[in-house]
């Protein structure tokens, strides 16, 4: 934007000498997409700190779960329950954490599978997105709920406190969702200002250049002016 800006005021240097057919290129049009632009960009600034202090909150809240989950499961098999219940825990709290149930195979072993003709399949353990870990939260808190023999003195460990804490990591979620949405769509709307083929800011310094170096030749002190800024494709 600062060099469609340098851009415009060179061209009203030309005076009359600018004089494109085509109305995208002329200096009223520039000015319009220099201020299209710019809002375009503040509107994303506007957003993304709400959607920042969002992820920050939640990456905060999240960050001790894996060791609670461990801590939570210790407590569960020091009781009399059954190895039944127990290892439904412990696969629930695998996925919470993201640890395989078994170790991943070696490219050595999988070749050796595949020689012998047996077919090579491996499930994905990534279970680490934050609706998934949620989801399985819940499954541990209600398998814990119809389990009498947990009830652990330790308040971090009680089911209610679990509950609350899902809770609360629910809502923290849910806001940095709420953020995204309207941040994604901002971005998509920048990004369509600025990079869209033919109309956005980037294709339509190229016409200008080309329409410059038209009038006033390529070896012109006038197009080196211009071909000297640079606009390229920077989405993010």
């Amino acid at each position: 934007m600062a060099n469609l800006e340098t851009m415009i005021t060179i061209l009203n240097s030309f005076g009359s000498s600018y004089n494109p057919s085509r109305e995208a290129i002329q200096r009223p049009a520039l000015a319009a997409l220099l201020q299209e632009s710019d809002s375009s960009v503040k509107a994303v600034n506007a957003l993304f700190p709400a959607y920042s202090n969002g992820v920050a909150a939640r990456e905060v809240a999240f960050e001790p779960l894996s060791k609670l989950t461990t801590r939570v499961v210790n407590s569960l098999k020091a009781t009399d329950t059954s190895s039944q219940v127990d290892d439904s825990a412990v696969t629930i709290a695998r996925k919470i954490k993201g640890i395989r149930a078994t170790a991943k195979l070696t490219d050595d072993e999988k070749k050796t599978l595949a020689d012998a003709g047996q077919t090579v399949k491996e499930i994905s353990s990534s279970q680490l997105s934050f609706d998934s870990r949620l989801d399985n939260l819940d499954k541990l808190i209600q398998l814990l709920d119809v389990t009498p023999q947990y009830a652990p003195n330790e308040e971090e460990l009680k089911v209610e406190t679990l509950k609350a804490l899902y809770t609360d990591l629910k809502a923290k979620n849910m806001a940095v969702v709420s953020a995204a949405a309207p941040l994604t769509a901002a971005r998509i709307h920048r990004n369509e200002i600025l990079y869209k083929p033919l109309t956005g800011l980037v294709d339509i310094t190229f016409d200008v250049k080309t329409y410059v170096k038209s009038v006033f030749g390529a070896s012109s002190p006038q197009y080196k002016q211009l071909s000297a800024l640079e606009f390229k494709a920077v989405k993010s």
